[in-house]
């Protein structure tokens, strides 16, 4: 199907391309939410005649989401949720709880402005892309820890999960007597000497 775009499609083109994409795509997608009309005659003279108004309302949406672009530049957002010893998340992170998330912090972030490729499933430092308009696009710290201080940590560069499985190699470590029998336990001979 041909259709005339009312906005730029990522991947497909600018206001005004005539593009072919599959029909399910355009019926589901472009049509219903008037990113896009079929590309038929009766379209195309309507388009033109209203092509310098489409621009100009393109243009204020592109500069409201830059501004709030601005305010959305370096944000860190910090998810605390429980997980396994392994720093799998019981359950994840998805869409709604980063726009919960960034509307308690003040941002006007709607839920199809996210783009959260798969879930978050794991403790660790994520970066998230925000599409606020078609043209306007930012990235979102998300921090997700099982506790404050861990969030801290984690904020401050420190890999959470390699300090908790590194080895302790001042810790205690036993003597190895390479006469004993299997089994036996190994005998103080100071202890001994002091009973005896």
């Amino acid at each position: 199907m041909d259709v005339i775009l009312l906005e730029r499609v990522e991947k497909l083109g600018a206001i005004g391309d005539v593009v072919k994409v599959k029909d399910g795509f355009a019926r589901n997608f472009l049509l219903p939410r008037k990113k896009a009309l079929r590309a038929n005659e009766a379209n195309k003279k309507v388009f033109e005649a209203n092509r310098e108004r489409i621009v100009a309302d393109n243009a204020a949406r592109r500069t409201d989401a830059e501004a709030e672009a601005k305010t959305l530049e370096g944000v860190s957002v910090t998810l605390i949720r429980q997980s396994s010893n392994t720093g799998q998340l019981y359950g994840s992170v998805a869409v709604r709880d980063l726009v919960e998330a960034l509307v308690a912090d003040g941002h006007k972030v709607d839920k199809s402005q996210i783009v959260l490729d798969r879930p978050i499933k794991a403790i660790g430092l994520y970066d998230v892309k925000v599409a606020l308009h078609p043209e306007v696009t930012t990235v979102v710290k998300v921090n997700v820890a099982r506790s404050p201080e861990e969030a801290e940590m984690q904020a401050q560069g420190v890999d959470v999960m390699a300090s908790m499985f590194e080895r302790d190699d001042a810790g205690f470590t036993e003597d190895y007597d390479p006469n004993a029998e299997p089994g036996e336990i190994a005998r103080d001979d100071a202890s001994e000497e002091a009973q005896g």
